[in-house]
């Protein structure tokens, strides 16, 4: 059931950037054609994710171009360096968290981000360890160090993170 589960979600994570890019191509004002007839929509990606698996697909399948649509994948490294892209009109859009809009509305930007989507239903945290643990359990966490993916990024104020490191 979970796998299912799992399917539907990436089937519904490609339709919604599918609907989204469409859209983009959709719009007169501001379309940027290509040389060959395409509408040119540039995703700025906050990092590479397992959960965007069925945008990298359909990138790879020609299901963009099908449409029309000649996107440019982009890899931020970071929901600030994305904003930043989307902002100063590098990325046509942008996939990162709310908290980001939520920052740049309160410093007064001009030029406000709308978040129009849900992508995933989770925070795209791994826990990796350097060796295998095959009986691992969350005890074995007691008195090591754990690394956040980047200075300033998850999970140093991720409250599911939070959650965990309260509990031992």
């Amino acid at each position: 059931m979970k796998k299912l589960l799992s399917f539907f979600t990436a089937c519904m994570l490609c339709l919604t950037l599918a609907a989204t890019a469409a859209s983009f191509a959709g719009c007169a004002l501001g379309q940027k054609e290509g040389g060959n007839g395409q509408v040119d929509v540039t995703l700025n990606e906050v990092a590479h994710s397992i959960f965007y698996a069925p945008l990298y697909v359909a990138i790879e399948e020609g299901y963009f171009k099908e449409e029309g649509i000649n996107l440019t994948l982009v890899t931020g490294f970071g929901a600030d360096k994305t904003m930043t892209a989307v902002l100063s009109d590098e990325a046509d859009i942008g996939f990162m968290g709310p908290e980001t809009t939520i920052y740049t509305y309160n410093e007064g930007a001009q030029d406000r981000v709308v978040n129009f989507a849900q992508l995933t239903q989770r925070a795209g945290n791994f826990l990796v360890a350097r060796e295998e643990m095959p009986s691992f359990t969350w005890e074995d966490l007691k008195g090591k160090e754990v690394l956040g993916g980047r200075k300033g990024g998850m999970p140093s104020h991720d409250v599911t993170w939070e959650q965990i490191r309260g509990i031992y």
